[in-house]
């Protein structure tokens, strides 16, 4: 099994600890608030993703034949939903993120329970990871 696929399972079975979506929602928060620092000389229009009802931005390096990812919002639940896609798809090899279809949305049934501008927010979001991958494969 890939690493990009373990770590979906992984986080999978951390959000089976909750019983409701409340917990739930605040875990996905206190995610975000341990995002790294997020340089504002990244926060131009190049990293802004479009799509978002909140500001975020995504800078990326290519290492080692690896994407790094870092990102930020200005909002408590997106920066936790950042946090939930870095843990999947941060240091990967483009390959691997193309190849992995985040299937951990519907499992942690985020698919259901995000309101329709934050699901927009987030397939954006994975859409800049998509085209980042694309370009370095």
């Amino acid at each position: 099994m890939s690493e990009i696929n373990q770590a979906q399972l992984d986080l999978v079975d951390e959000f089976e600890f909750f019983d409701d979506w409340m917990d739930k929602y605040q875990y996905i928060i206190d995610m975000g608030k341990q995002l790294p620092e997020f340089p504002e000389e990244w926060k131009t229009d190049l990293n802004k993703i479009n799509g978002c009802q909140s500001q975020v931005w995504i800078h990326h390096e290519f290492k080692d034949g690896k994407i790094k990812l870092n990102a930020i919002s200005d909002a408590a639940i997106v920066s936790g939903l950042i946090a939930l896609l870095l843990r999947i798809y941060d240091n990967r090899t483009p390959a691997d993120i193309l190849a992995t279809q985040p299937e951990f949305l519907a499992k942690l049934g985020l698919d259901k329970h995000l309101s329709p501008t934050r699901s927009n927010g987030l397939h954006a979001m994975l859409q800049r990871i998509g085209e980042l991958a694309t370009s370095y494969k």
